[in-house]
């Protein structure tokens, strides 16, 4: 169970009611309606749906949604409390589509902290340089997606395993958008009808293992820089698109045993919800409970020189949606 000190409403979230994934000892996991006073209910027993998972609700979302509606208003005698309960990811996605180089800063400083130490010019002008990148790319409408692994997807409060060969993981708490209905091909103007609603996301990397050393012309390994268990914390709710007003002013903070490092408005990226849904499904077609992470602001470990190790806990939160906490373990010490 989550401790108060963690409380999963410590950090409300918008609207009326929230969608988690969640379970009491010796119980299935199950999809909850969470309401902002801390009662959850059942939604297997709402909705008359013994079977129901929250990536099979998506599957039913636009049906449901006036439904949970009416229930977060309802009678209160089947609600539970949530201090009872244990708060999984909110969903198991199928697909995960990771969104990268889309904070104009993030991406700036990266480039920097990642330059040659006998590159040629100033750090001045290598920044000006890869902003001028940046403003091709949004020119250009090109946003950059790579793939991700269902399995490293963990709870919202569950601890992080350091893999002994990560030497360099870093955090990077994103704004992830949840998918509603398929989607292939789908225009920008018409995007945003085939989301549900959105959650948070820390998608970690290993900075040492991005780039391969042995192929350089072969450029980014995203399977080993991204995808071990449990690098994907996500959560703890899904907050229904309709009440969150706008995905592009949002607050993305991470903080590490206590110190901000993230603090950025969704308002810098450089491509937004929709476009980055759009873009995507004109070459994949898109799934109910399919994950959108929309990228990471500036803030990072391997630009601040302080990335993760054993004991550091991380508190992530964005605007409207609640907040995790998760702790790192060196898999050594397991």
């Amino acid at each position: 169970m989550t401790s108060a000190a963690t409380s999963p409403l410590s950090t409300p979230f918008s609207g009326p009611f929230a969608i988690g994934t969640l379970s009491t000892p010796g119980e299935t996991r199950f999809p909850g309606l969470v309401a902002p006073d801390g009662q959850v209910l059942d939604l297997r027993t709402a909705l008359d749906a013994p079977a129901l998972t929250t990536l099979t609700l998506l599957e039913r979302w636009d049906e449901e949604l006036p439904q949970l509606h009416t229930l977060a208003g309802g009678p209160t005698r089947d609600w539970r409390p949530l201090a009872e309960m244990t708060v999984h990811a909110p969903v198991e996605p199928r697909q995960i589509f990771q969104s990268g180089a889309n904070y104009r800063q993030h991406v700036i400083d990266l480039a920097v902290a990642h330059r040659a130490p006998d590159a040629p010019g100033t750090v001045e002008e290598a920044r000006a340089e890869v902003a001028a990148v940046m403003d091709k790319r949004a020119a250009e409408d090109l946003p950059y997606v790579f793939i991700g692994l269902p399995t490293a997807v963990s709870g919202p409060y569950d601890d992080v395993v350091l893999p002994a060969w990560a030497e360099k993981p870093d955090w990077e708490l994103e704004l992830a958008a949840v998918i509603s209905r398929p989607a292939y091909r789908v225009t920008v103007k018409e995007a945003l009808e085939y989301v549900a609603g959105y959650t948070i996301a820390n998608d970690l990397t290993d900075r040492a293992t991005v780039f391969r050393r042995d192929m350089p012309p072969i450029g980014t390994d995203w399977l080993r820089s991204k995808n071990a268990p449990g690098f994907t914390p996500l959560g703890p709710w899904i907050v229904p698109a309709g009440s969150i007003a706008d995905p592009s002013d949002l607050q993305v903070t991470l903080k590490l045993n206590g110190e901000t490092m993230q603090d950025e408005s969704t308002n810098d990226m450089i491509f937004g919800v929709a476009r980055l849904v759009s873009y995507i499904s004109q070459t994949a077609r898109l799934l109910p409970g399919d994950l959108v992470l929309t990228g990471s602001p500036a803030g990072n470990g391997i630009h601040l020189g302080r990335l993760l190790r054993d004991g550091d806990v991380m508190d992530g939160s964005v605007t409207g949606l609640g907040a995790q906490r998760t702790r790192c373990v060196a898999e050594e010490a397991r």
